[in-house]
Formats: structure tokens, sequence, C-alpha cells
């Protein structure tokens, strides 16, 4: 009798390994495409698709939606688009308060999603929150401004996430001798982070890690 009711487990944390992860992903998907959807509300109420077709489409509105940030991306990215988008952002900056916040924004996309920038390129591995205890965290520059005339030394900027919430968390200004860059890709140690340590990353024993160059 024990061994049928160890079966019985055995099959239903199968059944649980495989449906949680399927179920948890079509949740996230379900709620991005409803997100999206919504977008359908700032037509015109004539040219909304349920009046248009007379049924609710669903993912039509993420599906706009992509289509038209890849077609915004397809004419910005011509002579006539940049000088127009050029100009849009000539506008934005002059307007109170619009204007600094769009510029901080800005900035802070062009880091994150050029494909030429330096954000997150490189997992670090640092002692936070007091000496002893390490976490991983991400290489995203240099200090500038003010702030290098009050640090002695050399220093980099890093992002330390929060678990299992890797978008929140703590930026740092650490010595550029107290942070160890690891042989991981950003993506291998988003996951660990994610998973709260328990899917590790594959280890690679070829060398050891050293401080960022």
């Amino acid at each position: 009798m024990s061994i049928k009711k160890t079966a019985l487990k055995t099959y239903f944390l199968t059944g649980l390994l495989v449906l949680v992860p399927l179920a948890i992903t079509l949740w996230v998907l379900g709620l991005i495409i409803g997100t999206m959807d919504q977008t359908l509300l700032l037509l015109p109420q004539g040219w909304q698709p349920e009046r248009l077709v007379g049924m609710h489409i669903p993912g039509l509105g993420a599906f706009l939606t992509l289509a038209f940030i890849f077609v915004v991306g397809l004419l910005a990215h011509n002579f006539i688009g940049q000088k127009l988008v050029q100009w849009w952002e000539a506008i934005l900056r002059r307007i109170p308060v619009v204007g600094s916040l769009y510029g901080s924004v800005k900035q802070v996309s062009d880091t994150l999603l050029s494909s030429n920038g330096n954000a997150f390129r490189k997992a670090l591995l640092v002692q936070y929150p007091r000496a002893g205890s390490w976490t991983i965290a991400f290489l995203t520059g240099v200090p500038g401004g003010d702030v290098v005339n009050h640090l002695q030394g050399d220093y980099v900027s890093v992002y330390v996430p929060t678990t299992p919430n890797p978008t929140s968390g703590f930026f740092l200004m650490l010595p550029r001798a107290d942070v160890i860059e690891l042989d991981m890709s950003v993506d291998a140690a988003l996951k660990y982070i994610v998973s709260m340590g328990v899917v590790a990353p594959l280890h690679n024993p070829r060398h050891r890690p050293g401080p960022p160059m």
C-alpha cells in the first residue's frame, strides 16, 4: 500500500513540475496580451474592431501594438524619420517638467535597450549587504559628475537586484578591487537570481574569476 502511495505522490509531483511552469508562462503571456489589448481603447469608437467585426478578437491589440512599434522604428531609421524624431524631442525638451522627465527616461532607455550600450553587460560577485555576505550584481558603468570628486580610488557602478523580482534593487558604487567579474552570462545570472539560487548555472572550472577590466 505504501508503494502505491509513493507512486501516486511521484506522479502527482511530476505532473506539477510539468504543468506549473506552463501555467505560469501562459498566465504571464495572457496578462501581457490583455494589457496590450487595452491599447484598442485609444482608437475612436468607430474604428474599434469590436464595432467593425462585431466580436472581440483576443490578441488583436497586441498584434497592432507590435506592428505600430515596428512601423515607428522603420520610419525613424531613415534620414527623414531621424530628423522628425529630433524635431519632436527638441519640442518636448522645451516643455517644463516634461522635458527633464523625458530626457532622463530617454537616456536610461537608450542605455538599456541600445545594442551598443554597456548596461548589464557583466555579471559580478559583490559583498552585500555586509562583508562576508555575497550576492550577484551587474556592472552598469563608472561614477560620473561631482560624485567622482568625492571618491578616492577607482570605483565602478553596480546594480544589485532583489529576488525574485530583479526589476527592483539597489544602486551602489564600489571599489573596482572589491568586485569579482563572473564567467557567467547576464541571462544565466538573472535566472539564478529569479530562481532564488535554485537554478544554478553550469560550473566552469577553466579559470578563476578576477576583477572586471
